[in-house]
């Protein structure tokens, strides 16, 4: 059989197991062609916006490029690359193995039973597995994240993701916590609610507690319209109230969270979640304008003063000093503390995280603490910060 025979039979069983369902996937190999550093070509049939096609990924020695073409386009490709360059090709179906080798001018034609059939998935992406899924939950509706039948809309899909990364986060940070029957959640700055509303779902109907969760939001309008979809949605235990963090009454309170409220009203929460003697702390920090116009103030002579001379510098300096200082006061209060990336600063430069999580077995180092709180303090230039002032330390 000449090679062109040979082709023509890789095609046509190619062809035909496009057609009885039994394709599972082609790996091209042994490349002598011409285009530089392309090694091999792996193809898999997916289905993209419920139309079947076949995706290529051409492996580079670098790099991965994936395209993906009509069934009819890729057969066409397939036949090409065999002609250019490609001196392996194995055709893997759910009925038997098809290879062609083409090795010093000789073509082999070997055809084996397979005997482990392969599973056929059309799945473009690995289905990842979400804690807020989206099917069956009103309130995700309700608040235009997907529609009746719990599809997403597209210009929703970020907030979708960000809506399961804060989840996913929080499942973490809930299981340091002392297991309660019961749990009272305040969300300071609730803000139109989809975290808030997403959090209280996984805590009442993925992990069975008994949860009381409080959004607390200025904008009386975003009040009302969260209370009715709670209410529209037999979120019983949650509920919006008008007012300020600095106004809120936050006895009792297991679990507190403050994501971007502005400037010192981050340390108003987290005086908030101290004094209640929280067991959790959770604030996404923004405009540190208070840290920053100490050091624009006093203009303390240091290492560092060729960085904050720059007001972009400054800035980001002014950043890391303010949610440092709050790292070190709630270790000054016996909690544990992390400080990470929330999102991707692709999305928002508003993206630290800093957590604390009591531990009532910590060792008390207040003296060592606030000795480094003072030298910190001189050494930027910082009369004071809010939250120490606020806690009269």
């Amino acid at each position: 059989m000449n090679q062109p025979e040979h082709l023509a039979t890789f095609i046509n069983t190619f062809s035909e197991s496009l057609q009885d369902n039994s394709f599972v996937k082609i790996s091209l190999g042994n490349y002598k062609g011409t285009e530089e550093q392309l090694k091999n070509i792996y193809i898999k049939r997916v289905l993209i916006k419920k139309e079947e096609k076949l995706s290529f990924t051409y492996r580079y020695k670098t790099r991965d490029i994936v395209k993906n073409f009509s069934l009819s386009e890729g057969i066409k490709d397939v036949e090409k690359a065999l002609q250019e360059g490609f001196n392996i090709a194995t055709l893997f179906t759910s009925k038997f193995d098809l290879i062609i080798e083409k090795l010093n001018q000789k073509t082999v034609l070997r055809k084996t039973d397979s005997s482990n059939p392969k599973a056929i998935s059309l799945e473009h992406d690995k289905a990842k597995n979400r804690l807020i899924k989206p099917q069956e939950k009103p309130y995700l509706h309700e608040l235009k994240i997907t529609d009746e039948a719990g599809n997403v809309y597209k210009n929703a899909q970020d907030k979708y993701r960000q809506i399961n990364h804060y989840v996913e986060i929080l499942s973490t940070l809930i299981k340091d916590i002392p297991t309660q029957n019961q749990l009272k959640v305040a969300d300071m700055g609730s803000g139109k609610g989809y975290l808030t509303f997403a959090l209280y779902d996984y805590l009442t109907n993925v992990l069975k507690l008994e949860a009381t969760v409080t959004g607390v939001e200025f904008r009386p309008d975003m009040v009302a319209l969260c209370n009715k979809i709670a209410q529209n949605t037999g979120f019983s235990t949650l509920n919006f109230v008008e007012g300020t963090i600095e106004d809120y009454d936050s006895t009792g309170t297991n679990i507190l969270i403050a994501l971007h409220a502005c400037d010192t009203a981050t340390d108003d929460a987290i005086y908030k979640g101290i004094t209640a003697n929280a067991d959790l702390i959770v604030v996404a920090p923004c405009c540190h304008k208070q840290i920053r116009r100490e050091i624009e103030k006093h203009k303390a002579s240091n290492e560092l003063d060729f960085l904050t001379k720059y007001g972009i510098f400054l800035e980001r300096q002014a950043e890391m000093v303010t949610d440092g200082i709050r790292a070190m006061i709630l270790e000054y209060f016996g909690y544990k503390t992390k400080v990470f990336q929330f999102i991707s600063d692709a999305h928002t430069p508003k993206n630290v995280l800093v957590v604390g999580i009591k531990n009532p077995n910590a060792v008390s180092k207040k003296e060592e603490i606030l000795a480094k709180l003072k030298a910190t303090k001189e050494y930027f230039g910082i009369e004071y910060h809010h939250l120490e002032k606020l806690l009269s330390i």
